[in-house]
C-alpha cells in the first residue's frame, strides 16, 4: 500500500530525526512559515532543511482575521499535512494553547499533529482570553509536561517547542518570560520560544537562561541576521506570518495601483509565469534533510516551453 509524505511511517521516523538533529547542527537554521502547500513548495525549492506552520498566515488564506479560536485545529491539521505532502520535508506546527482547556487535550493535539505528518508543534501559555491572557505558571507547565508525555509515546521524534507569551501578548516582562521558559525546560519541552524578543540583549539574555535550543521569530524590530542571532546563542529562527504579510502586501500596493491611478506597473515585480511554474514543478523531498535534500526547481516534464505561451504573466 502506498503512502502520502505525510502517512509514511517510515518517512515520518526520517522527518522526525532529521529536525530533531537539525537542533544540534553547527549553527542556527531557519524555518520559513509557508501559509499553504504552493508558497511550501517554493521554500522548498531554496533548499530549506525544514518548514514552520503559521496560524495568522492559514486564517488570513481563509478571509479571517488571526486570534484566539479564529482556526480549528481540524483545518490548522489539514494545512499542515497539505504542507508536508507538497514538500516531503520536515514540518513544525503552531499548535496555538493546545485546543482545549485541559492538558489531556493538549496531549491529544500532540498525537493528532504526529498523525498529520507533523515533526514538530508548539504549545504558547496564552489563554485567548483579553482579562487574563497569560495562563498561572503552574498550569502552563502541566500542559507542557502533556505535550511532552505525549511526544515520548509516538514511535518517532516530535519536537515539543514551549512558548512563552509575555512580550507578544504586550507584556514584556523578561524577567517572567525568563522563569516561564526554565520552567517549561524542566518540564521536558525540546525547544523554547519567547516570541516578539524586541533586542539583542534580550535575546542574549533569554539564550544564557535556558540549555536547551531556543527559537527567536524574526520581526522587523529585531533587525539580525542569522549569523548575529547564532552568536547570541539562537538555535533556530522562524518568520511567523512575515512571509504570508509581505505576499498580501504586493497584493495590497496592486490593487491601490490599479484603483488609484488605473495602471499596472506591478506586474514588472511579479514572478515571472514560466519560473512560477518551475518552481511548483519541483518534487517533493525523498531524502532526509541534512544529506542531500536539497529540492530541485525543474520545470515539469509537459510543461510547454517558453516559445509556447505569452512571456509574460499568466493569463
Amino acid at each position: 500500500m502506498s503512502h502520502s509524505p505525510s502517512t509514511d511511517p517510515a518517512a515520518r521516523l526520517r522527518r522526525g530525526e532529521a529536525f530533531r538533529d537539525l537542533h544540534d547542527g553547527p549553527g542556527p537554521f531557519v524555518v520559513p512559515n509557508p501559509w499553504d502547500a504552493g508558497s511550501a513548495r517554493i521554500l522548498a525549492s531554496f533548499g530549506f532543511a525544514a518548514l514552520a506552520t503559521t496560524g495568522a498566515g492559514l486564517a488570513h488564506s481563509l478571509g479571517r482575521p488571526d486570534g484566539a479560536g479564529r482556526l480549528t485545529r481540524e483545518e490548522l491539521l489539514a494545512n499542515a499535512a497539505a504542507i508536508v505532502d507538497a514538500t516531503g520535508l520536515p514540518v513544525t506546527a503552531d499548535l496555538e494553547s493546545g485546543f482545549g482547556e485541559r492538558p489531556e487535550d493538549v496531549a491529544e493535539t500532540i498525537r493528532l499533529a504526529a498523525a498529520a505528518g507533523l515533526s514538530g508543534g508548539s504549545v504558547e501559555d496564552a489563554t485567548g482570553r483579553d482579562e487574563d491572557p497569560l495562563r498561572p505558571l503552574d498550569e502552563a507547565v502541566e500542559r507542557v509536561a502533556a505535550a511532552v508525555e505525549a511526544a515520548k509515546g509516538l514511535d518517532f521524534p516530535f519536537t515539543v517547542t514551549a512558548r512563552a507569551e509575555n512580550f507578544f501578548l504586550g507584556r514584556p516582562d523578561l524577567d517572567d518570560t525568563i522563569r516561564r521558559l526554565r520552567a517549561y525546560e524542566a518540564a521536558g519541552a525540546d525547544v523554547l520560544y519567547a516570541p516578539a524578543l524586541p533586542d539583542a540583549e534580550s535575546v542574549r539574555a533569554v539564550c544564557a537562561a535556558v540549555s536547551r535550543p531556543v527559537n527567536v521569530l524574526m520581526t522587523g524590530a529585531l533587525e539580525l541576521s542569522v549569523a548575529e542571532l547564532g552568536a547570541l546563542g539562537v538555535r533556530r529562527v522562524s518568520t511567523g506570518s512575515a512571509l504570508s504579510r509581505a505576499a498580501l502586501g504586493a497584493l495590497t500596493r496592486a490593487a491601490r495601483e490599479i484603483t488609484g491611478s488605473g495602471t499596472f506597473g506591478f506586474g514588472a515585480d511579479a514572478l515571472p509565469y514560466a519560473e512560477a511554474n518551475a518552481l511548483l514543478a519541483a518534487p517533493a523531498a525523498t531524502t532526509p534533510p541534512g544529506s542531500a535534500a536539497t529540492v530541485s526547481a525543474a520545470p515539469a516534464p509537459n510543461a510547454p516551453s517558453a516559445a509556447d505561451r505569452e512571456s509574460d504573466p499568466a493569463p
